[in-house]
């Protein structure tokens, strides 16, 4: 054999040898079930989302504890969107084409979600988002597993009229979908409560805004004619540090002027001073406060795991129903498929961990209690107000254009059914 024949079949032979190692891996790969996570770990809202990314990671490790699931065991694929909403979309689709994950646990902004919801729905991609939000959208490839405005956004507004007697409102949110979508909402609401036009004040700041002094002025300005005022928060990430920093130079207390954050739990005030704050409100569908014994367990596990300061929020809970939904759905089903399992996931009760019973609606939306939780010292919440669970309603009652809308995948198989045309509208809203 001349040297040229010898080097071709040694290229030859090599070649055999990389693609068995290479069919070997792949088959190695398809011996896991992938779970995506796809949160950010740099940029604004890393102080929020890197918890969530933990908390999957640390979920798919106790399913795997107990022997995985359907025979194999789980493998978290982690990518990083670092705050760069047109990026969700791009580490969706390498999370389904390249990284074939079975399902993904992602986003925290509605920018982001919204962002990846095109990609999911072309591939058919399954995603549970767990952080409250606006409403007005349902996609037969997401789970929405935070609140939607009736199980968070309304009551605390009814809290704010109802038990403290205000009178003017400040609508303070960050510039994109989420707070927008969710003071119109608001903005109607107190309209139809009678509180005047005038005495709605309604600002917008970017993402990482920094300096809140005008702001502050503005909101306490609204006060100068006796009437108590109230700040709705829908300010998201580390410019919540900002504004609350500014509201304790100002002088300002909870007693003179209360604020209710929709986006700041006990994550975001472990890296603030929470001495000025005590007395300031969050509205969630649970705290780390909650006295159970699933919750003290949860938390056992999570600070063993992460060291004795880390501390759990509403979004982690949400994650942790969503999740084990998922698992007894595809137990059920006994399949990753997609739509296999959404059609397991209605129905699905799993306990939550502030002493219910969490279950998924056909709406894609979750039965949730609601809190209002005051901030205290530590850091921590004392909740003050809890309600029975209420089903989350993708499509707000207190809009015309949306009050006629129906969501139910089960049965109409369609997120838009006009109840009045007896219609399922295709186009999704984009307010």
């Amino acid at each position: 054999m001349n040297k040229m024949t010898r080097r071709f079949a040694l290229l030859g032979a090599t070649s055999l040898i990389l693609a068995s190692q290479l069919v070997g891996s792949a088959t190695a790969q398809e011996e896991t079930i992938k779970v995506g996570v796809l949160h950010s770990l740099s940029g604004t809202m890393a102080i929020s989302e890197t918890t969530l990314k933990d908390t999957i990671e640390m979920l798919v490790d106790q399913q795997n504890e107990k022997g995985g699931l359907l025979g194999k065991q789980l493998e978290a694929v982690v990518v990083d969107p670092a705050s760069d909403w047109p990026l969700f979309a791009e580490k969706a689709r390498e999370l389904l084409t390249v990284s074939n994950v079975d399902i993904i646990f992602g986003s925290w902004t509605s920018v982001s979600r919204k962002s990846a919801l095109p990609v999911l729905e072309e591939l058919n991609g399954l995603m549970f988002y767990p952080v409250q939000y606006e409403g007005e959208e349902s996609s037969k490839n997401v789970f929405y597993t935070g609140a939607a405005p009736n199980q968070q956004a309304i009551p605390a507004t009814d809290y704010f009229l109802e038990e403290l007697g205000v009178e003017k409102f400040a609508l303070l949110g960050t510039d994109y979908v989420y707070p927008r979508t969710t003071n119109k909402i608001l903005n109607q609401y107190l309209l139809d409560k009678g509180i005047a036009e005038e005495d709605i004040f309604v600002n917008y700041t970017p993402f990482g805004h920094s300096d809140w002094s005008k702001i502050v002025a503005d909101v306490v300005a609204l006060g100068a004619d006796g009437k108590k005022v109230g700040v709705i928060s829908t300010i998201n990430g580390d410019a919540n540090i900002g504004f609350y920093k500014e509201l304790a130079a100002a002088g300002v207390s909870a007693d003179d002027i209360p604020v209710v954050a929709f986006s700041v739990g006990e994550e975001e005030l472990s890296g603030l001073d929470t001495s000025n704050l005590v007395g300031h409100l969050a509205a969630w569908n649970y705290f780390q406060s909650a006295d159970n014994e699933a919750n003290a367990e949860f938390i056992e596990t999570w600070k063993a795991r992460m060291g004795e300061e880390r501390v759990t929020n509403d979004p982690m809970e949400a994650h942790y129903i969503g999740f084990n939904m998922w698992v007894n759905a595809v137990t059920e089903a006994g399949t990753t498929d997609v739509d296999a399992v959404r059609t397991a996931m209605y129905g699905q009760k799993f306990p939550n961990l502030t002493g219910g019973t969490a279950e998924m609606l056909p709406n894609h939306h979750l039965t949730k209690p609601v809190l209002i939780g005051e901030i205290q010292a530590d850091g921590q919440f004392d909740i003050i107000s809890q309600t029975d669970p209420v089903a989350g309603d993708a499509w707000t009652d207190f809009l015309p254009e949306s009050a006629v809308l129906e969501s139910d995948w089960k049965d109409l198989e369609c997120g838009m059914y006009n109840t009045e045309t007896k219609t399922c509208v295709q186009i999704q809203s984009n307010y």
